[in-house]
């Protein structure tokens, strides 16, 4: 399942990161949402930061995310 998560991310995006926005869209979520859930620490793939700064930028690598989406359960 996570394979084949990790081959439509990539054949969607061409590239092996998401960005903040990215994520927000595959997850269903507005971007204000990823950024608090970045904040409290949990509820979302392992990301990277690029840069040391307060504003770095965020990748999200898709084996992660594929992963991520593999173990979420949809609820009703």
């Amino acid at each position: 399942m996570t394979h084949q998560i990790y081959n439509s991310l990539y054949e969607k995006y061409g590239k092996v990161a998401l960005s903040k926005q990215e994520l927000a869209q595959e997850l269903g979520m507005g971007l204000s949402t990823v950024s608090k859930l970045m904040a409290e620490g949990y509820g979302l793939p392992n990301y990277i930061k690029v840069g040391n700064s307060k504003n770095s930028r965020v990748l999200f690598p898709i084996d992660e995310v594929a992963k991520f989406l593999a173990q979420t359960v949809e609820v009703a």
